[in-house]
């Protein structure tokens, strides 16, 4: 016991670097709930969007929304969300949820949402992959022909 602090002293920088490591590791396990976004399974989404009129707000591009998106989800591009103030707004007293491919942008959108004042913030654990692994329903939209 004894000897702890002279070999702190002759490895302060591996002690500094496994506890930045440390505060890294809680901060991904502990993040979303500090900041008050709760994550969903796919399972809990769906339950959620059947019983709560929960709002599926995607924020991929568009032409990624396109190529597969949740059954009646809205797109709004992570990009875009500032400008589409005014269309959150219709759906703030209902249930928020954010998915994106993997799940990192829908948390950034999330928390951006959040400082804008929405409080009933959730989003989709995984994103659509972990939605795809489920092997829950995905609609493509229709391609649309040019009229001349």
């Amino acid at each position: 016991m004894e000897k702890i602090p002279e070999f702190i002293a002759n490895h302060l920088f591996l002690i500094s670097l496994f506890i930045g490591i440390l505060m890294l590791l809680l901060w991904n396990i502990f993040g979303n709930s500090v900041s008050g976004v709760v994550e969903l399974t796919p399972m809990e989404t769906t339950r959620k969007m059947n019983h709560e009129k929960a709002v599926m707000l995607d924020v991929r591009p568009e032409k990624e929304f396109a190529e597969g998106h949740i059954l009646n989800a809205i797109n709004i591009p992570f990009e875009k969300l500032q400008e589409q103030q005014k269309e959150l707004n219709k759906h703030k007293d209902r249930p928020l949820i954010l998915c994106c491919r993997m799940g990192t942008d829908s948390v950034r959108a999330a928390r951006l949402l959040k400082q804008q004042g929405i409080e009933q913030l959730y989003f989709l654990k995984g994103g659509l992959q972990a939605w795809r692994s489920a092997s829950l329903p995905l609609l493509r939209d229709e391609p649309r022909e040019e009229t001349t």
